[in-house]
């Protein structure tokens, strides 16, 4: 995962939404890390300024009204938007993780157990969307977030309602995601239906499960004509023995052959019952060996302090990439800032304390396997008598001044608003999670 930080161009203010950094782009805008007043993060989309024109605003303005009406413990919720501002924008829930495809390239394929987990867990989100009357028609790995708090869709951009033949891309236009479409929608058929999520779904799990898609070719062209040629079956080759079947309903070539959501539920659910555990139990393993540690958005929030008059300061330049492995970090030549695995820090300054000589922290083993990432871990100073752990974990420093660096292109003097509390807050609650799961039985 890469967070960029802004360039001169990027507004540094939508709709109230503090931007902070970078978090992708795509062909028709740009996605910034965007914080509320109230300190709640967000992914605020952005339509590029080149291409916003009448049609562009209503397409944008149609997937607003759809966001709207879209709700689910599973979908990145919409927090705000303006169809009508210029740019036009929309801020969305931020989902602190990796996506699926970078995920599986970053640490391989998921076993059989997990991957029946995650495709219970997005069976039932799409069947909430689909009983709102809509379907995604664009599911497929990137679109899968792999959040601390368990997976979550996105990029709802493509939704119809389901059984609407009403849509404003032109005429004899297939859009969408090839590697992931089923058959119908690639031949441009109206109306699809739901069973258009169950192909995309299955094409997901193949991808999960194996690191690849059903259908492979050198050229867009040659891809297409696989989807649609009935004669071609999908790969599944390196698929576990236990989905076999499963996938290859799901990626039935005629959607009346495929299962329908709840059943896929129950297939998953009887392969992760069979191995002795309850789906909880499988879920709460997929999240812990998918969750990425909850630095990136710390590390970006963090206040600057000022040196104290006599003390060395150790700088940190603007790294702007976070690594999406999890081993140990590479040996840095002296001098040189370190870029810390899961964020990056914006000239942020750390000066040691007067007059007290510095005391190295306790070392703390980095494990190499990303499911210990999430063992508990124990803070090397205890806390003053009388404090309990938790409210030392939730107390922040009062002892230096909480300032920050002035907007971009002011003079300086005036400082920027703390943003200590909201950080400060999630970080207390990544710990209980790291302790309750430390505590799990299970």
């Amino acid at each position: 995962m890469q967070i960029a930080p802004l360039s001169p161009d990027d507004p540094s203010e939508l709709g109230g939404y503090e931007l902070l950094g970078r978090i992708g782009q795509g062909g028709m805008g740009q996605v910034y890390l965007g914080e509320s007043p109230g300190g709640e993060p967000a992914a605020v989309k952005v339509i590029k300024p080149s291409i916003v024109d009448s049609e562009t605003r209503l397409r944008f303005a149609q997937e607003v009204e759809i966001l709207k009406t879209i709700w689910g413990a599973r979908i990145a919720a919409l927090l705000d938007a303006d169809p009508e501002a210029d740019p036009p924008w929309l801020a969305t829930e931020y989902v602190e993780g990796l996506d699926l495809s970078r995920h599986v390239a970053s640490h391989g394929p998921l076993d059989a157990l997990l991957t029946a987990s995650l495709g219970a867990t997005l069976a039932e989100a799409l069947a909430t969307v689909h009983k709102q009357g809509l379907l995604h028609r664009d599911l497929k790995p990137a679109n899968v977030l792999l959040g601390p708090n368990g997976p979550k869709v996105i990029d709802f951009g493509l939704a119809v309602f389901a059984e609407s033949s009403v849509s404003l891309t032109a005429a004899n236009t297939v859009v969408g995601t090839p590697s992931c479409m089923p058959p119908e929608q690639a031949n441009g058929e109206k109306p699809l239906t739901p069973a258009v999520d169950v192909y995309a779904l299955g094409a997901v799990l193949l991808f999960a499960s194996t690191g690849h898609a059903p259908y492979r070719a050198d050229n867009i062209h040659l891809l297409f004509h696989q989807v649609v040629d009935a004669s071609i079956s999908p790969d599944l080759s390196g698929a576990p023995e236990e989905l076999m079947s499963l996938l290859t309903a799901m990626l039935a070539h005629q959607p009346q052959d495929r299962p329908a959501l709840d059943d896929v539920v129950r297939r998953c659910r009887g392969l992760i019952e069979a191995r002795g555990l309850k789906v909880t139990q499988a879920r709460r393993r997929l999240t812990n060996f998918t969750a990425a540690p909850a630095h990136v958005l710390d590390d970006l929030l963090a206040v600057d302090h000022p040196a104290p008059p006599g003390s060395t300061a150790r700088p940190h330049t603007g790294a702007v990439e976070v690594p999406a492995g999890r081993g140990e970090p590479e040996a840095l030549a002296p001098g040189a800032a370190r870029q810390e695995p899961g964020g990056f820090r914006l000239n942020r300054q750390e000066p040691e304390p007067p007059h007290t000589p510095p005391m190295p922290p306790a070392p703390v083993p980095r494990p190499t396997d990303p499911r210990l990432l999430f063992a508990r871990i124990d803070t090397s100073t205890p806390p003053p008598a009388g404090t309990t752990t938790d409210e030392a974990a939730a107390k922040p420093d009062r002892s230096r001044p909480l300032t920050r660096p002035a907007a971009r292109g002011g003079t300086g003097s005036t400082p920027r608003r703390s943003l200590r509390h909201s950080a400060q807050a999630r970080i207390t609650a990544q710990r209980l999670r790291e302790a309750y799961a430390a505590n799990s039985p299970f």
